[in-house]
Order: structure tokens, then C-alpha cells, then sequence
């Protein structure tokens, strides 16, 4: 188990507790909690279950990442066994945000939850946005005119559904139509279901159970990249505009 030693280890020291008090919390040994943090021996899969329902981590986030790479603000829950890595930072303590490109898009939904997958996402730099989890999304299709086909919109991670705000557009993940950018009207409480409008009325509204929506981002910033050809839209070309920002960005607040 690659790196359960030094998870466990650095886990307990975000709690700021000593080996003897995360030992009480567990129900465990001191001598047990030393001997995991010090290589001399691995959990057991019960104990690993125990941690894991200790944490509100995934065993194979565990297992398999380096979390030392996080900080105390670096997880979100997202029901009941998903953590989402939101901040992630340069060299400079400067956070980085994802580009999502058209290709990669394609695997998100299946990718989302994946630590390996967003990783492997090219990170950039735009120190204007507000504080809080950024990532950005290709916009394909004109059901959200002016914001056109081949456009980028940056938003922000929402991490309560009940926060939806009524007329704001947001990137919207769900289990069967995937990624898709709309105008959301929460009715969740009378319905538990929230309304996803198209700004082009040649597109019909629709209703989205609460269950079925894994992520939800609110609008920041649109990038518009209308004024370059196809073959300047590569992923290197695309990071490169962002960076130094030759764009057209404009935030729209409605």
C-alpha cells in the first residue's frame, strides 16, 4: 500500500492530534497507530475501513494518493464517499485551475471522481477569479447563445446544491446527459429537482432530480475563442492563449 503510511500519518497531524489521542478516537493502540505511520506494519482491511469511515475518504484515495500533496481546505465531500481535490497550487502557493479541452470532456463523466484523471488535466493561472475551486469547461452546441460553440466558460465548484440560485447559469453533471451549460432555477424544495433552461428558446427546458446531478459549477467568466481557427485550438495553443491572455474574457453576471 504505496502510501497509507504517510497518509495516515499526515492525516492525524491536520487534526492536530498526538498518536495517543487519534488512538482513543479510533478505539486502537498507540503502539498500532506507530507502527502503521512507521512502515512496521499495514492496516488490515477492517482498519483501513475504519479509517476510511474515520476521514470520509475512499480506501483507494487512501491507498493510492499522496495526500500530503492537500491541506485542511483540500477536500469536499460530495455525498456520502467522494473527495474532490479543489485547490490545487504552483510553486508560487498560487492556485491553479483545470482546462477541461473538447477531447477530455468526453471521458469526464466517468472521470470526474478520478484523482488520476483530473491530475492529468493541464493547469493554469488566471489571478483574477474570486476565491474558491475553478475549473473550466468547453461549451459546445448554441443552446446558450451569445455564449458560442467552441467557447470556454470558467466556474466556480459548488459545494452545497441547496445554494443554487434562481436565473444563474451553471456547468451541470449529471448520470444521463453528462456535461451540460444551462440556466438552473432551484426546486428542490418543492421538487427536489432543479430546472435547466436554454438561453436559445429553440431549446426546451427540462427537470433534473437532485439525485442525478454529481456536480454543479456557477458561472464565472466566459472565454470566447471565435476568432481563432480550429487548428489553433490545441490543447498547447489553448493554455498558451489562457496564460497570456489573448482572449476576449468578460464576466457576465446575470
Amino acid at each position: 500500500m504505496k502510501f497509507i503510511q504517510t497518509n495516515i500519518r499526515h492525516l492525524r497531524v491536520l487534526k492536530g492530534f498526538s498518536q495517543e489521542h487519534f488512538a482513543e478516537e479510533l478505539g486502537w493502540t498507540r503502539s498500532i497507530i506507530g507502527s502503521y505511520e512507521e512502515g512496521r506494519s499495514e492496516p488490515s482491511i477492517e482498519r483501513l475501513i475504519s479509517l476510511s469511515s474515520y476521514f470520509n475518504i475512499p480506501i483507494d484515495i487512501l491507498v493510492k494518493n499522496d495526500l500530503r500533496l492537500t491541506d485542511t481546505t483540500s477536500f469536499i465531500e460530495i455525498g456520502n464517499k467522494r473527495v474532490l481535490f479543489p485547490v490545487t497550487v504552483n510553486e508560487a502557493n498560487e492556485d491553479l485551475i483545470e482546462i477541461l479541452t473538447v477531447e477530455a470532456s468526453a471521458g469526464y463523466l466517468k472521470g470526474y471522481a478520478d484523482p488520476e484523471y483530473v491530475e492529468q488535466l493541464q493547469n493554469i493561472k488566471l489571478p483574477f477569479l474570486p476565491t474558491g475551486k475553478h475549473r473550466t469547461f468547453p461549451i459546445k452546441g448554441d443552446s446558450m447563445l451569445p455564449v458560442k460553440d467552441g467557447s470556454y466558460v470558467v466556474a466556480k465548484f459548488v459545494e452545497n446544491i441547496q445554494d443554487v440560485k434562481d436565473g444563474r447559469t451553471y456547468i451541470v453533471l449529471t448520470k444521463d446527459d453528462g456535461l451540460v451549460y444551462k440556466r438552473v432555477y432551484n426546486r428542490i424544495k418543492d421538487r427536489q429537482s432543479l430546472l435547466l433552461y436554454s438561453d436559445n428558446k429553440s431549446y426546451f427546458p427540462f427537470e433534473v432530480n437532485i439525485e442525478d446531478v454529481l456536480e454543479l459549477w456557477e458561472f464565472t467568466c466566459c472565454i470566447n475563442t471565435q476568432e481563432y481557427d480550429k487548428e489553433e485550438l490545441k490543447l498547447s495553443s489553448i493554455v498558451t492563449m489562457f496564460q497570456e491572455l489573448k482572449v476576449e474574457l468578460k464576466s457576465i453576471k446575470s
